[in-house]
């Protein structure tokens, strides 16, 4: 059975599968353009989004500024009439601005995550651009509506439940994820009925996507039945012949075994999903020094004195290369994956 369109607010999308944001330069315009134009949701990763830019190095953030609008005008481009947005950090240095130019682009939605985004709604206020916060609890989704309601009269347009067994950052604690995956299903049905209850309240639907972990349609119609309107994915749509990382970090997820994903630790101060490789076993034992500091975190989020290692750095270095040497996340099922695909084969065998 075909899965079924999905309205969000006055956005339709066709195929209700969000293509997970992946930075540094994972998920950028070719990716987010191919799966918009498929039918599904396309997502740029605003994480140093710039890195490829010449005057990256000296002038990050302008760099970035740049490249967002070059990025999305060139996921449009392919995409035509589909959804294309991004995601974007809230932990990130100078959110604020970054939201602000991707509405300014005229982005259709953001996604934020990585902490609550408690002020997004007044950054987006007068645009058309659709928000959703990536929450992981009840408790988040509960004091993230109600924040929103009481400070700003509105609700979310959409949701995205990240569960624990996604890929890159993770919204629980490091020695509790093992007992999050057995819990989470109750978690979802909960934040659904929170869901349920804004929407009742501002008149309108927010449907639910739930990220972590799904890997096929069995998956999807899993989360489906406890009340989710959609799914978000990531790793998956790394082997696509459209992702945008080169071939050598696509070639880590086609052989990666089961026992080589690691949880690992982030400056961001949030455990992380990852490839086991020359990089994560250094940091077991030892901290890397920071060669250049980019401002990708804000402040509060990170201690250039104290962190293990540089998370620009290691992502970056992920994309070059010398892949072994760098952050690759991925998400609990990358072992599954033995062969390269193209983002219509793969919303065709994930939506029929």
């Amino acid at each position: 059975m075909k899965l079924t369109p999905v309205k969000i607010g006055d956005l339709a999308l066709q195929i209700p599968i969000i293509q997970g944001g992946m930075g540094i330069g994972v998920s950028l315009s070719r990716l987010a353009g191919n799966v918009a134009k498929e039918g599904g949701m396309g997502i740029i990763s605003c994480a140093q989004i710039g890195f490829n830019d010449p005057i990256f190095e000296r002038a990050p953030f302008k760099a970035n500024m740049k490249a967002i609008k070059e990025q999305y005008q060139a996921a449009k481009d392919i995409a035509g009439t589909g959804i294309v947005g991004f995601n974007i950090m809230c932990a990130t240095y100078k959110y604020e601005k970054y939201v602000q130019r991707c509405v300014e682009v005229g982005a259709d939605v953001i996604i934020s995550g990585a902490g609550l985004p408690i002020h997004l709604p007044e950054l987006v206020a007068n645009s058309k651009t659709k928000i959703a916060p990536i929450v992981s609890s009840e408790k988040a989704a509960k004091v993230l509506l109600r924040t929103w309601a009481k400070r700003y009269q509105r609700t979310a347009d959409f949701l995205v439940i990240e569960g624990p067994e996604a890929g890159g950052h993770l919204g629980f604690k490091y020695d509790n994820i093992h007992e999050a995956i057995k819990k989470m299903d109750q978690e979802v049905i909960k934040i659904v009925a929170v869901a349920k209850e804004y929407g009742e309240k501002f008149n309108c639907q927010i449907p639910i996507f739930f990220a972590g972990g799904v890997y096929d349609r069995n998956d999807i119609d899993h989360y489906l039945g406890l009340g989710c309107a959609g799914v978000q994915m990531a790793t998956r749509f790394v082997v696509t012949e459209e992702c945008d990382a080169p071939i050598s970090y696509k070639e880590r997820y086609l052989h990666a075994t089961k026992d080589a994903v690691k949880i690992i630790k982030s400056p961001v101060g949030m455990p992380g999903r990852a490839i086991e490789n020359e990089f994560t076993q250094t940091i077991t034992s030892k901290q890397i020094p920071i060669k250049k500091c980019r401002s990708c975190l804000s402040h509060d989020h990170c201690d250039r004195k104290t962190i293990p290692y540089c998370i620009t750095e290691m992502l970056l270095q992920s994309v070059s290369d010398n892949p072994d040497n760098g952050l690759i996340f991925a998400g609990s099922n990358v072992f599954k994956i033995n062969e390269m695909t193209t983002v219509s084969r793969l919303l065709a065998e994930l939506s029929q």
